[in-house]
């Protein structure tokens, strides 16, 4: 006696088809899985047996061979509890071959009967849908199912249900489009040079690094970063929300329209920023795929962990090579990065002396390394705040304002084509349209301050953000002057 039921399985944040093959046999009573599964997939076992018979089912007293094919893709998760208890009991005649036909299940069972949500529920639903089938699942798990387009799904919470007739359709539940509140750029005293930074970090998608004494102000401004961000498109919201899916994250959030802000401590590792485990998930780099990710501390990162981040920032996106193959993760996210200008923090600072050693600060400044600050294309000096101006607590503007200009100016590059950030070449040549006195000075700016190919395009990218902000066709020499402002790291 032999059945088949359809499944998946993740491979980065893509679910692969697969079939869950069941053959029942006379022989000795035994239970084999066969076709590369992980360890998840092979305790599936003691799972389905305890599952099926607290059901009401009979678990049959046979050699039993299940087979996930196709056999050379490793297969990973508890997902594939559903579909072997399925196979099983479509094998033994238990359930008709009618209730599995044309669906893909996928599921994690207990002990008791009852089916479980695992990790990437929105990629098994795309699949099934790209494979035209419906999606057999718990009711948690297809709450946000509709989506995606074409999906049909039906609901099985307990394997019992399977013995009362048809499976429910899958009720969805409508994603809340509420405001979730954010910290206000109103309760930030002072720092207007380093607001116009945020504020052009955020029109542009350009990566910021503050760098100030403890206590300036720099976290408190980095959190407030999401708060002038326009809302994720439509096409933003599914991208993220796969991968926070895949993740394990509530993808509601996303789903919603917020965009993800993820601020890993500093003893983060290269897998846990990278992505990577066994099996591959993705890291804080992916997961702040479309939003913001905020590394505080930034020179008490590993060094490894930092140049990790050297591809995804050039190319939104990041590849991770194993042994059992290769996996590729979107990462295009704007960086966010703080940190104190030496080991005591107070390099530079006018009342408090530095105690640091030339050799201590130049040893704190390696460990960001040149090639990624490089990378950033706004560094901005921060100081401490007067505490008159704490105490006075005289009003600053709230984010609301900065954020409508902030849609405004992503309005007029959206006619253009695309984020000043986005553009390399020919195209932002084309876009800067540079006159021949502001092409000459840039020019022998980039000469004097040594300037890499890397630094002169960014510079450019912020200057046509600038332009974008005050509504100029053409990047001037006020608006090169002001993005070169941004590249040096002394704040003079």
């Amino acid at each position: 006696m032999q059945a088949t039921v359809l499944t998946a399985t993740l491979s980065g944040v893509e679910a692969l088809p697969v079939e869950v093959q069941a053959d029942v046999t006379s022989g000795l009573p035994s239970f084999i899985i066969v076709g590369l599964p992980d360890a998840a997939v092979q305790e599936a076992r003691d799972r389905v047996r305890s599952a099926i018979k607290a059901s009401g089912f009979d678990f049959p007293n046979a050699r039993v061979v299940v087979n996930l094919a196709p056999a050379p893709l490793r297969k990973h998760g508890t997902g594939f509890d559903l579909p072997i208890a399925l196979a099983i009991l479509t094998a033994t005649r238990q359930i008709h071959v009618n209730a599995t036909a044309g669906a893909s299940a996928v599921g994690e069972l207990a002990l008791d009967g009852s089916v479980r949500s695992v990790s990437g529920m929105l990629a098994f639903v795309i699949a099934a849908a790209d494979a035209d089938v419906e999606i057999i699942g718990p009711s948690a798990a297809l709450r946000t199912a509709h989506v995606v387009d074409g999906v049909r799904s039906r609901r099985l919470d307990s394997l019992a249900q399977l013995r009362t007739g048809p499976l429910p359709e899958g009720t969805c539940v409508p994603i809340r489009q509420t405001e979730h509140p954010q910290p206000d750029l109103a309760e930030v005293a002072g720092h207007n040079a380093a607001k116009r930074a945020l504020e052009i970090a955020a029109a542009g998608g350009h990566n910021l690094v503050m760098i100030g004494p403890p206590g300036s102000g720099k976290t408190l401004l980095a959190r407030r970063l999401p708060g002038i961000l326009p809302p994720l498109s439509p096409l933003e919201r599914m991208q993220t929300a796969l991968v926070h899916s895949v993740g394990g994250l509530d993808e509601a959030p996303t789903l919603a329209g917020v965009r993800p802000f993820r601020a890993p401590h500093h003893t983060c590792s290269i897998a846990g920023l990278a992505g990577g485990g066994s099996p591959p998930r993705p890291g804080e780099m992916s997961l702040a795929h479309n939003g913001v990710l905020f590394l505080d501390e930034l020179p008490e990162f590993g060094p490894a962990a930092l140049q990790t981040l050297r591809q995804p920032l050039e190319d939104g996106f990041l590849t991770l090579v194993r042994a059992e193959g290769r996996v590729r993760y979107p990462a295009d996210f704007t960086l966010i990065g703080a940190m104190n200008p030496c080991p005591c923090g107070y390099l530079g600072d006018p009342e408090r002396h530095c105690s640091c050693s030339p050799w201590a600060i130049n040893r704190y400044d390696a460990r960001v390394g040149g090639p990624l600050m490089d990378r950033m294309d706004l560094v901005i000096r921060m100081d401490r705040i007067d505490p008159d101006l704490l105490i006075a607590a005289s009003p600053s503007e709230p984010s609301a304002p900065v954020r409508q200009r902030v849609l405004e100016t992503r309005a007029f590059a959206a006619e253009r084509g695309d984020l000043a950030s986005k553009l390399s070449g020919t195209a932002l040549l084309a876009a800067c349209a540079l006159d021949g006195q502001t092409s000459r000075l840039f020019t022998e700016i980039a000469r004097t301050k040594h300037f890499s190919g890397r630094a002169v395009t960014r510079v450019l990218r912020v200057a046509r953000t600038i332009a974008d902000i005050e509504r100029s066709r053409r990047v001037m020499t006020s608006h090169i002057s002001e993005a070169v402002s941004y590249r040096d790291r002394s704040g003079e």
